[in-house]
């Protein structure tokens, strides 16, 4: 029973970042909540752009920049006395999410790694370079009203999408050697399918979020495959508005990943897969077209490779500006997640 009590809870977690806002033509702020969040692989950390999300954009448009951090600490060897070395996997990606008509989105991650690690014997080792980029699209089933009804009653949104991962970063067998964390790549060197589903809820300046998405790994040309990895997230949050220019979110969650073992040559790798569970809590802070959000995770519970790789804590900043869109019906923006008139604090 409790193993399915744990299953369920993180079935129902991963963190997703609330959108940002802005004031819209009639003076009104628009709260635009983007649900995908899709962490890294924890047993191939990194080899994905660290993280890969599409968290926040002012409305359902935007480019930015987003710095991730991830510390880990894994075994110099495969024995149980096995000194830990650090390991340091540091991202940097140019993302973007962009609606097409008013059903569809796509989002894309372009990420460029800059990764490290120093062994028992204080030798350091150094990697750099670009990663996987990652394309989803995305189609909008449930969206939210247009009239007055938004105002006064809870608004609920559902998407499903899926997309690809494309093997741009370079994977490295002598990086495998030593260290029991196979992660430490700038890529996975295969094609990866994603598939995944966002619901959230809005009530004025209120939000919740929930999140899943699996991706499907294939075998690289070096006849490495990294396992099967599914994430899952719950996140909450407020926003406070600061007249009509400024507002400032905080965000509290949990987020959840689950692994399965890596092959090579068809074969089992040992003391690879496992799962983790993390606490999340963050802030945005959005001024005009731009947004700016800190966040960290440290983990609650983990095992992961066979107990020989741990997760410290991970760490990411962003800085995302609107790209202004036009409808089909004039000047007025796309409709978005939820609108509201503002409270007071």
């Amino acid at each position: 029973m409790k193993n399915y009590i744990i299953s369920f809870v993180l079935l129902t977690s991963i963190f997703s970042l609330k959108g940002n806002t802005l004031l819209n033509d009639s003076g009104t702020f628009i709260n635009s909540e983007t649900l995908l969040y899709c962490d890294c692989d924890t047993c191939g950390c990194g080899v994905n752009g660290g993280s890969m999300g599409f968290g926040t954009g002012l409305n359902n448009n935007f480019i930015g920049l987003r710095y991730i951090a991830q510390r880990y600490r894994s075994r110099d060897g495969i024995f149980d006395n096995s000194p830990w070395i650090n390991e340091n996997f540091n991202t940097m990606q140019l993302w973007t999410q962009l609606p097409i008509g008013q059903r569809f989105m796509v989002d894309a991650i372009i990420p460029y790694q800059f990764h490290s690690r120093e062994f028992s014997d204080n030798t350091e080792q150094y990697i750099n370079g670009l990663g996987d980029a990652t394309v989803l699209g995305f189609y909008q089933i449930l969206k939210q009203t247009t009239d007055i009804i938004r105002f006064t009653k809870p608004q609920h949104i559902l998407q499903l999408g899926g997309g690809l991962k494309i093997p741009t970063g370079k994977f490295k067998e002598e990086n495998l050697e030593g260290s029991v964390n196979p992660s430490f790549q700038l890529g996975t060197g295969s094609w990866d399918y994603l598939f995944a589903g966002n619901y959230g809820v809005t009530h004025r300046n209120w939000g919740l979020s929930l999140m899943a998405n699996y991706t499907l790994k294939s075998k690289n040309d070096k006849e490495y495959r990294f396992g099967n990895q599914f994430n899952y997230a719950l996140n909450t949050y407020k926003t406070y508005y600061f007249g009509t220019n400024f507002a400032l979110t905080p965000q509290v969650g949990v987020g959840g990943e689950l692994f399965e073992k890596n092959e090579e040559y068809g074969l089992v790798v040992n003391d690879t897969g496992g799962n983790v569970f993390f606490g999340k809590a963050g802030f945005e802070i959005n001024y005009k077209t731009l947004a700016l959000g800190v966040s960290t995770m440290l983990p609650i519970v983990q095992n992961l490779n066979g107990g020989r790789v741990e997760v410290k804590n991970r760490f990411s900043v962003y800085l995302n500006i609107n790209i202004p869109l036009k409808s089909n019906k004039g000047n007025q923006q796309l409709p978005q997640f939820s609108q509201f008139p503002k409270e007071k604090n």
